[in-house]
């Protein structure tokens, strides 16, 4: 494995919003507003989750995560699927009141695959859309992409598809949304690809696509990469819960970044946040520089 060095994008610009790719890894930092999650972080729970909610993404803000993701369904394996209106009830208050809260630089994305969601969350005040399905579940979200004219995250999502090699299968899977994507009017530059760690992927798989990330970069977009607390890395530990998985998280995170990674999606934003500095450093060549 190699390091990689120095390939960049010209600028993703929309709104008031500006994201300079190469020269540094951008946190993602994860709000679920469901009543269960994998991880154990469901906030949608009892009196006042939306406060608590809000308080995390401050934090998280004041750690240094760029991005906030806010999700209202569960996505993991066999979670039960919840309605558009429920999803709505769900995030629409919560990103009003997170975009009321945080600083106007602070990117707020939907986690949705649901078009009616992304459309009143982007009217609520987010400002990315994040497509767990890469704009094959729901045609419409393409159209609502280009019509509020922001950034959307692909993700190659392998659930139901018929694999023969992985990074050759989520390679397919990408330029195939990215397609859709362009077919729509979504601008060349509003289009970010998530190779979909844990979606329909065996543990061997997963480890396959990290250790061979860096070849996603040949379809010419930033990388998001999702790996923080997955089962992939408790299985690999002997079996740790999710949040036992920092330590694992953080070598995902590390090996990311010297593999192209440009957004590290994670829970755990002030320790990944080190990571991140420590990685950028070495792999990117940000450490600031001082005369002795």
């Amino acid at each position: 494995m190699s390091l990689f060095v120095g390939a960049s994008f010209p600028p993703t610009q929309w709104a008031h919003h500006t994201i300079v790719w190469g020269q540094q890894t951008y946190v993602m930092g994860i709000i679920n507003a469901t009543p269960d999650s994998f991880s154990g972080d469901g906030l949608q729970t009892g009196d006042g989750w939306i406060e608590r909610a809000v308080a995390r993404a401050e934090h998280f803000v004041a750690e240094g995560a760029r991005f906030i993701d806010v999700g209202g369904e569960s996505t993991r394996p066999n979670a039960a699927t919840v309605t558009a209106e429920q999803e709505i009830e769900r995030v629409v208050p919560l990103i009003r009141a997170l975009r009321a809260g945080l600083p106007a630089d602070v990117i707020i994305s939907i986690d949705t695959y649901k078009s009616e969601v992304a459309a009143n969350a982007l009217e609520a005040g987010a400002s990315l859309i994040n497509d767990i399905w890469g704009l094959k579940h729901d045609p419409a979200m393409a159209e609502v992409a280009h019509a509020y004219g922001v950034p959307v995250v692909l993700m190659a999502n392998m659930r139901g598809y018929h694999k023969h090699d992985i990074v050759s299968d989520v390679t397919r899977f990408l330029s195939a949304a990215i397609e859709r994507a362009l077919v729509a009017g979504i601008a060349w530059e509003h289009i970010i690809i998530d190779p979909g760690i844990g979606f329909g992927v065996t543990p061997d798989e997963n480890l396959t696509l990290l250790r061979r990330l860096g070849e996603l970069r040949l379809l010419g977009r930033p990388l998001l990469l999702g790996t923080s607390r997955k089962s992939t890395i408790g299985k690999v530990l002997g079996g740790l819960p999710p949040e036992e998985r920092l330590e694992g998280t953080a070598a995902t995170v590390a090996l990311g970044i010297a593999q192209g990674a440009d957004i590290v999606r994670v829970h755990d934003v002030r320790e990944m946040m080190r990571v991140v500095k420590m990685s950028d450093a070495i792999v990117r060549g940000t450490f600031p520089h001082s005369e002795a």
